[in-house]
């Protein structure tokens, strides 16, 4: 079970530091992503982070901007959005991929095996 939070109102040009809590399972099984779903639109993917090594992979809308980390000693994914712009508003959600591979990075919503609850993040211009 995924639990995001860190959400709020922010400004334009502020930041924020989303935070997703896994209660179960094998953490370290598995590689995370964030995506978002903006107003009247779909989710799309915004970054995502391999299960070792760290590598990590982003849209183009949130490179230099967003930074996705995980501390797998607190079964605990992390999203650092900086510069935030009003086109970042949307509910964000973190997302587990149970792979079997340990450098993979995932873009595709339909790989995701677990989702969190999403926590909405507003930017004011």
């Amino acid at each position: 079970q995924l639990q995001a939070s860190g959400g709020g109102l922010v400004q334009a040009g502020g930041s924020l530091r989303l935070s997703c809590a896994a209660s179960e399972g094998t953490f370290s099984s598995y590689a995370m992503g964030w995506f978002r779903q903006p107003p009247g639109k779909e989710r799309e993917f915004v970054a995502a982070i391999s299960r070792i090594g760290g590598r990590a992979n982003y849209a183009d809308s949130v490179k230099g901007r967003f930074t996705i980390s995980r501390d797998d000693a607190k079964n605990a994914a992390y999203l650092q959005m900086n510069s935030l712009k009003p086109e970042d508003t949307a509910v964000y959600y973190c997302a587990a991929d149970r792979t079997n591979m340990y450098f993979v990075t995932e873009e595709r919503i339909g790989a995701y095996d677990y989702w969190g609850q999403g926590t909405q993040v507003t930017v004011s211009s």
